[in-house]
């Protein structure tokens, strides 16, 4: 099992490798298309906000777990008064920290398992977007959701995704060359914990929620790799 040291040395090599395509792995490995990955950005929060019924307001701060390069963030930054991201990866939190040069964001290097620094009931907003699949540790995943019911203020919301589909995980598929990735022509890392990850059912993240003060109010696509979560903390 993979634990926070080796996802941060992970994530740090795969950042230096091809930030851009292991935070979206649509992009062509050789040479994406720029503007398309950060466009792409902003269609895969709005299509996750819409599928969970979210609307965030525009004097609120908002969290991004599991940040990147910053892809979301940047989306966010046209929404909401504040947005603050972070990362067990401290080379994706560097790029991340260029590409949003200006913006009214707070970046973090995560320590892999909690979301310290962020402060008790600081936030009014909570997303994570192809993130906690890649956690090999399911109990790691179900602690962040009871780290973000300590963040969240009361009433505060949370969009997550997870994947609900455990084949996904240990399914066997066809690995690039090994010259290919020696020369950088196909990506590495593929076959490790921290890229293939694990599932997560809908009823762990609920007991996980109950946990850290919110209430699940919907789940959409459960059973499948692309299931995401509503969340909201509980009001006094």
């Amino acid at each position: 099992m993979a634990d926070a040291d080796h996802m941060r040395r992970f994530w740090d090599a795969r950042a230096r490798e091809n930030a851009n395509y292991f935070v979206d792995n649509r992009v062509n490995y050789a040479g994406g298309d720029e503007a398309w990955f950060w466009k792409q950005g902003e269609r895969d929060l709005r299509q996750m906000l819409e599928l969970l019924q979210i609307s965030p307001a525009a004097d609120d701060t908002v969290l991004d777990v599991g940040c990147g390069v910053g892809r979301l963030l940047k989306a966010l930054t046209s929404q909401v008064a504040a947005t603050i991201g972070i990362d067990v990866s401290e080379e994706m939190v560097g790029r991340a920290r260029a590409n949003l040069a200006g913006l009214p964001v707070t970046l973090h290097h995560g320590d892999g398992t909690t979301l310290a620094p962020v402060a008790d009931a600081s936030v009014d907003g909570v997303v994570s977007l192809v993130v906690f699949q890649h956690i090999p540790d399911p109990q790691v995943t179900l602690g962040y959701v009871r780290e973000i019911g300590r963040v969240l203020k009361p009433g505060g919301w949370a969009g997550l995704h997870v994947s609900d589909d455990p084949a996904i995980h240990a399914a066997d598929y066809k690995m690039p060359s090994r010259l290919k990735r020696l020369l950088g022509r196909a990506p590495q890392g593929q076959d490790d914990p921290a890229w293939r990850g694990s599932a997560v059912t809908p009823d762990a993240v609920r007991a996980a929620a109950g946990d850290g003060g919110c209430d699940v109010e919907l789940v959409v696509n459960a059973g499948t790799q692309f299931c995401l979560v509503r969340l909201r903390r509980r009001r006094p």
